[in-house]
């Protein structure tokens, strides 16, 4: 009767354990491997690589933009030749989810950049405009996402990830109140400016599977480059 009565009781501890994991994971997917990403949920260890899962599936992209409330515009697809171009496009717009402008507007990145791009508002940048600023950011000054071309403009080589559209390069930020967050000029030092953009940086590496700073060469020393380059679908990502 002991022995029963000990068996009774683990199974029941392993019941109770089974339920409290199956509880976890349905209250912070965000955590696990295999679970579908929605753009509500928070950030978590593998939030980046299911952004990047995303390439080569535009139909499921823009549905997962469409739950979010995403006001971003599918586009046409654009096919130069078999290294540029892009066929899940999105112009981006500053409603719904992302509240801010982008300067010069209408800029159309892959979905992938987008759904990062939202995530890395409301979760990176506005938290950290309000912790250093008291103000959220109004607008981001950017140098473009589509660009066909190879790495660094070089006359030869591999092709950069702006050829398809899946990369975004940032070079300031408009807080609310007119002040302007400027790359070039504020990267370096050690007050608030400077700490708020190296902020972005770590955290934008949550999300993208490529990040360059001018951390990493005098080529980046005026920009934030984003890219979701499909490398990091197995957690082999760049964030420098």
């Amino acid at each position: 009767m002991r022995r029963l009565i000990g068996w009774l009781i683990a199974l029941a501890l392993l019941g109770g354990a089974a339920w409290l994991a199956r509880d976890f994971v349905r209250r912070h997917p965000e955590h696990f491997p295999w679970t579908a990403l929605d753009l509500h949920q928070p950030i978590g260890p593998f939030t980046g690589r299911k952004l990047v899962a995303l390439t080569g599936d535009p139909a499921q992209c823009r549905a997962l933009l469409a739950r979010s409330g995403s006001a971003d515009v599918a586009v046409p697809p654009l096919l130069r030749d078999a290294n540029c171009g892009y066929h899940d496009g999105m112009r981006l717009t500053p409603t719904g989810p992302r509240s801010v402008r982008f300067i010069p507007s209408r800029v159309v990145t892959s979905c992938p950049v987008a759904a990062g791009l939202i995530l890395f508002e409301r979760d990176v940048l506005q938290p950290a405009a309000l912790k250093y600023f008291g103000e959220r950011v109004a607008a981001i000054d950017h140098a473009g996402s589509y660009s066909c071309r190879r790495l660094y403009g070089r006359a030869d080589g591999p092709f950069s990830e702006h050829a398809t559209a899946d990369a975004f390069d940032i070079v300031g930020f408009r807080l609310a109140g007119g002040r302007r967050i400027d790359i070039l000029e504020d990267w370096s030092g050690s007050g608030p400016e400077a700490a708020f953009l190296r902020g972005l940086r770590d955290g934008a590496c949550r999300l993208f599977a490529t990040v360059l700073s001018p951390d990493y060469n005098a080529a980046h020393a005026n920009h934030i480059h984003l890219d979701q380059a499909e490398r990091g679908k197995i957690g082999w990502r760049g964030c420098r």
